[in-house]
């Protein structure tokens, strides 16, 4: 009897797991979060921001620009000087409009800070917030 089983399995043709589909599938998944992830733009220097109780979560589409210790105004890695301010801001917000969020160090004086606040206003932001750290 095990001899007529065994006829019977050898008989059968081998069964076996078409795989293709499974990894087009897979290809697809991931072609999709990679084009529908947004990117965040970082400033390119590191800040000494202040504190602040109420410091609110960053908006992921804001336009980032920081400013440093020593007077750089950076944007995307790059120094564009509060001369340069103007003329980012108002290609940025050509597409839609954005907040412009301000990363400023603690040591920065006021003056560049008010400077750099009125070239991105007169680009054409309407809001321009600055970023903190929550106490």
């Amino acid at each position: 009897m095990a001899s007529r089983l065994q006829r019977r399995l050898e008989a059968q043709p081998m069964q076996t797991i078409d795989m293709s589909p499974l990894l087009d599938v897979v290809f697809i998944l991931l072609i999709f979060f990679i084009v529908s992830t947004v990117f965040v733009k970082e400033t390119g220097v590191e800040v000494d921001k202040p504190q602040a109780i109420s410091a609110q979560k960053l908006d992921q589409m804001a336009i980032l620009i920081a400013i440093t210790s020593s007077g750089e105004v950076m944007y995307d890695g790059a120094n564009i000087g509060v001369a340069g301010v103007r003329g980012t801001v108002e290609q940025l917000l050509v597409k839609e409009d954005r907040p412009v969020v301000l990363q400023v160090d603690k040591m920065v004086p006021t003056e560049l800070l008010v400077e750099v606040i009125d070239a991105a206003k007169l680009a054409g932001a309407v809001d321009v917030n600055i970023a903190t750290a929550k106490m």
